[in-house]
C-alpha cells in the first residue's frame, strides 16, 4: 500500500507563524499592530470561537497584501523564504526529504497561502501543495481567498479532493494545532507536535 505523509506547515514544519514573518518582512511591525490593536475584540471572539478563522485572516490579508501585483508578492516570497530558511525544523525537512526519497507522496497541507510557502520547498520537486489560495485580479492581489480558508476540515477535505480511494493508502500526518485536528484524526498514523527536542 502507498503512503502519503501529510504535513502541517505553519508550527510543525516551521518554528514560527509564516503568516505573521512575512508580514514583518514585507511591511514591517507597524502595520500590523495597528491592524491587531483595531480588532483585539475580534481576536478575543475568535479565540473563544465566537467568530471565524476564516473572516478574520481575509481581513489582515486584505489589510497588508491588497493592491501588491501578484508578481510583486511572489518575489517577495522567494527572497523571503531565502533570508528565513532557518525557520524551517531540519528534523521536519529531513523526514519530508527521507519520504520523497522512498517515493512516498508528500503533502504540505497549510492555512498558509501557498505563494510564500512553497519557495521554501525549492530543494524538493514533487511535493504537493493543498494550501489556502490568494486571489488574483488582473494580476493584483485582493487579499481574498479562492474558496475556503485551509483550516481543520478542509484539510481533509483537500486531501481526499486530491486522493479520493482512501482505502488505497496508508495516511501519516504531522501537525501541532487545533486547525490540524481534523487531519490527525483521519490519519492511520498521526504525530502531534513532532520535530521538537
Amino acid at each position: 500500500m502507498r503512503k502519503i505523509y501529510a504535513f502541517d506547515f505553519d508550527g510543525t514544519v516551521t518554528n514560527c507563524d509564516s503568516l505573521i514573518a512575512i508580514i514583518r518582512y514585507v511591511s514591517g511591525n507597524t502595520r500590523l499592530v495597528v491592524w491587531i490593536l483595531a480588532r483585539l475584540h475580534l481576536l478575543l471572539l475568535m479565540k473563544a470561537g465566537l467568530y471565524s478563522n476564516n473572516k478574520l485572516k481575509q481581513q489582515l490579508c486584505r489589510h497588508i497584501f491588497a493592491g501588491m501585483t501578484e508578481d510583486e508578492l511572489r518575489s517577495r516570497a522567494e527572497t523571503f523564504a531565502r533570508d528565513n530558511a532557518h525557520i524551517i525544523r531540519p528534523e521536519a525537512m529531513a523526514t519530508i526529504k527521507s519520504a520523497l526519497a522512498e517515493g512516498s507522496t508528500v503533502c504540505i497541507i497549510s492555512a498558509s497561502p501557498s505563494i510564500w510557502v512553497r519557495p521554501f520547498f525549492r530543494s524538493c520537486p514533487g511535493i504537493e501543495f493543498l494550501c489556502t489560495e490568494m486571489e488574483a485580479v488582473n494580476g493584483m492581489i485582493t487579499g481574498k481567498f479562492i474558496g475556503s480558508n485551509c483550516y481543520g476540515q478542509e484539510k481533509v477535505n483537500r486531501l481526499l479532493s486530491r486522493h479520493p480511494d482512501r482505502d488505497k493508502y496508508e495516511l501519516l500526518a504531522y501537525g501541532d494545532s487545533r486547525g490540524d485536528r481534523e487531519l490527525l484524526a483521519f490519519a492511520d498514523y498521526s504525530h502531534y507536535k513532532p520535530f521538537r527536542s
